[in-house]
């Protein structure tokens, strides 16, 4: 796994400097990095999650994706009190442990994370999808309104609390799921033109990176010891711990070699970038998420093939 995912993530790093040039030489617009968002949002993502869903949806898939999913919401269920206990006794002021915490517990499981294992691990890529709807949904219902965006005003009630679901990604999500199941057959051109797209949500994820990484006063945030600590515990601590468990734990009909492949993957990410996005358009202080999103991409290309290395040689 080691040269591959290193080969991996060095491409994506190349794109994230290129997205890091752009913006920060102004060769684009001061909004390009909003325009590549919702382009990810609305096409690139939402192709990718349909054109997987389409091809790989069955139901002998989904009759074992049910693990898949428990398993995915165990390790969230672990992650996120460690993530909220590490960042207590770091941070005092509630807003600031609010971000560290999602920064911390969610990682860049969509953009990044994708690109990984569409490049290394393409044949379980669907399963990764089906291990990752736990952090979704929490991401959705705690960690988005609750974590970053939590002092705002917003309107409570059941329509409120279910409104982020309906997303392109969800909506072509459960389209991929009707038209896999039913057998439907797409004319080849749409299937083609849908997988054209798919294949661009990589780059431009980590152009987009870049350009957010860019407009971050990096060596003020450098400055902060806080980040280091985050850093260390988020791209090495989660990880080995990760490995550690699962070398005494035998592989089974629940703890599948897939399963172990997506749960590393998830747990060896860098930080996602909604920690510094969101709260950064309310005017909050993302001091520590900006450094700490800034160190975890750059350090990732060295420490996501090595823990996959130890992994392989140790778990696998």
């Amino acid at each position: 796994m080691f040269l591959p995912i290193l080969n991996q993530t060095a491409v994506l790093l190349i794109f994230m400097l290129v997205g890091f040039i752009l913006c920060k030489w102004k060769f684009v617009p001061e909004n390009t990095d909003s325009a590549l968002s919702k382009l990810e949002k609305y096409l690139f993502v939402p192709a990718l999650v349909l054109v997987t869903f389409i091809n790989q949806c069955t139901v002998e898939a989904l009759s074992s994706a049910w693990r898949l999913f428990v398993l995915g919401l165990g390790l969230a269920l672990i992650l996120i009190p460690i993530s909220v206990w590490t960042v207590r006794s770091l941070f005092k002021e509630k807003t600031s442990q609010n971000i560290a915490t999602y920064a911390l517990a969610f990682s860049n499981f969509g953009y990044m994370g994708n690109a990984i294992m569409l490049a290394v691990f393409p044949n379980i890529f669907f399963e990764y999808t089906i291990f990752t709807l736990p952090f979704t949904f929490l991401l959705y219902l705690w960690g988005v309104p609750v974590l970053l965006l939590g002092d705002d005003k917003q309107e409570k009630g059941l329509k409120n609390t279910l409104k982020p679901f309906i997303n392109p990604m969800f909506v072509s999500m459960l389209i991929g799921i009707a038209i896999g199941l039913i057998g439907i057959k797409i004319p080849a051109f749409l299937n083609t033109a849908i997988g054209v797209a798919a294949d661009c949500m990589s780059p431009i994820a980590m152009l987009l990176t870049g350009m957010i990484i860019a407009k971050i006063n990096i060596p003020q945030f450098l400055k902060k010891w806080r980040v280091y600590v985050l850093v260390a515990v988020k791209m090495l601590v989660f990880p080995l711990v990760y490995i550690l468990v699962f070398s005494f734990i035998p592989q089974n009909s629940f703890f599948t070699q897939t399963a172990l492949i997506c749960g590393m993957c998830f747990t060896a990410m860098p930080t996602g970038m909604n920690a510094v996005v969101l709260p950064a358009a309310y005017g909050k202080d993302v001091s520590e998420a900006a450094g700490m999103a800034f160190m975890s991409h750059v350090i990732s290309i060295l420490t996501v093939p090595l823990v996959f290395l130890l992994f392989q040689t140790v778990v696998l």
